[in-house]
């Protein structure tokens, strides 16, 4: 089956652009369309996409709130955000509201067919260095804003550790010299007990929960 994607943007050219690239695809279908936040939230209900990319600033109603509201329905879409600069408060608020990632509006091609399969497939889109360069920025400027963790056994506190450095579950198994398979079963329990939505939402909560300090800005 392929991936039902809609493509969130103010600009005319960037959501041709997308459109174009992402439809000459053999496994994804661009379903929509959408020039504000407004029109996603109305598309989504109506289309019922697998994927959102959505844009961060757009008139009517920005990309977060729109965000926020898909993601507050049952078996929403992932929501992938679009933005042109890595370090953008809105986008660390976006993957605390459920996103699944973010990407850059310059990605290659290939980097933009990739992501749309990775959140499709259940998993977060980290983009590991920036996505945690954005989440450690932001944690430093909000520390303990969760509770600690008291819901997740040790081990499992280490995976999440794990999980917040961008490991995979083939390193994290590797590291901890773990069967991959215990490693996804530990993942799946995190996700469960601390009620995240994907691997995105426990890096925030990692630097949160101060699982994970975030380093010395350079």
């Amino acid at each position: 089956m392929s991936i039902r994607v809609l493509i969130v943007d103010d600009q005319e050219m960037v959501r041709a652009g997308f459109g174009a690239l992402l439809g000459a695809q053999p496994d994804i279908d661009v379903v929509g369309q959408a020039g504000n936040g407004a029109e996603a939230v109305a598309q989504a209900a109506e289309l019922r996409p697998d994927v959102i990319l959505m844009d961060v600033r757009m008139p009517v109603m920005d990309g977060l709130t729109a965000a926020r509201e898909i993601l507050a329905v049952p078996d929403a879409p992932r929501v992938v955000m679009l933005t042109t600069f890595d370090l953008d408060d809105y986008v660390y608020s976006a993957l605390r509201a459920g996103a699944s990632g973010f990407l850059l509006k310059h990605s290659t091609p290939d980097e933009l067919a990739a992501a749309v399969r990775v959140v499709a497939a259940g998993d977060a889109l980290l983009a590991p260095s920036v996505t945690r360069r954005l989440v450690e920025d932001f944690a430093r400027s909000q520390p303990a804003a969760v509770a600690p963790l008291t819901r997740i056994t040790p081990r499992e506190t280490e995976v999440l550790r794990l999980i917040a450095r961008g490991l995979s579950n083939q390193q994290i198994a590797a590291e901890l010299v773990l069967a991959e398979q215990t490693v996804k079963t530990h993942v799946s329990s995190i996700l469960t007990k601390l009620d995240l939505r994907d691997r995105a939402q426990a890096v925030v909560y990692a630097y949160e929960a101060g699982v994970v300090v975030p380093g010395p800005r350079h």
